[in-house]
């Protein structure tokens, strides 16, 4: 099992969350450690992730789940387990910064009602999954006060985006299969037209044989 699919396991199903996406970061700048802070846990590993609560409601109506948050959940060095540490509400999300609209980079920064992080992802395209994801995720979940992305690339907005993509690889799949069901359809009718024509012509020659 890998980090994510553990971290969904272990944090959020016992909570009846669902999570949609997270991004091994790091810090771009140092966090100012308090001067009485003393007997730190070593290394870790940080991971940004983002959840729904999940509400197991009737389809038909059509109910959006209530919360959806991001959280930062950490793994300590010598550790097999993953523990949760700050979490936001999404609404409390203000803006996303991809820091570079005009190439793959993995810099970004995350800013809140109460925080500001400048992260790492530990590869571009990672960081550009994640950004996908969270986008579609505000788009859904919000009604207003949405955040705002800057600096991004326009695959991370939408076109390109692995969400599209992939609505788009089944709207291609269901039109492949409607195509080839009419063309079937229109080659049974040439047939039948055919096998028609076939027994007319047999019938007439039966009818001459019989006069001759």
């Amino acid at each position: 099992m890998n980090a994510k699919s553990a971290i969904s396991k272990e944090i959020f199903a016992p909570h009846d969350e669902r999570m949609l996406g997270a991004v091994q970061v790091k810090r771009r700048t140092k966090k100012k450690i308090p001067f009485l802070a003393t007997g730190g846990q070593g290394e870790y590993l940080t991971y940004i992730c983002l959840s729904v609560i999940c509400f197991f409601i009737c389809s038909v109506t059509n109910k959006k789940p209530a919360q959806a948050s991001i959280t930062k959940v950490k793994q300590f060095e010598g550790s097999t387990s993953f523990v949760r540490r700050t979490q936001w509400m999404l609404e409390q999300l203000r803006q996303v910064n991809g820091i570079d609209p005009n190439r793959d980079s993995p810099e970004f920064d995350l800013l809140f009602e109460n925080a500001f992080d400048q992260w790492v992802a530990s590869t571009a395209s990672e960081k550009c999954t994640f950004f996908q994801v969270l986008h579609h995720t505000c788009q859904r979940y919000l009604t207003d006060k949405k955040p705002e992305f800057i600096n991004c690339q326009s695959k991370i907005m939408g076109g390109n985006s692995i969400l599209h993509s992939a609505a788009d690889s089944v709207t291609s799949a269901v039109q492949k299969a409607s195509q080839a069901l009419n063309e079937r359809g229109e080659r049974l009718g040439r047939a039948e037209e055919k096998t028609e024509e076939l027994k007319n012509s047999a019938q007439q020659f039966a009818e001459t044989a019989h006069k001759v």
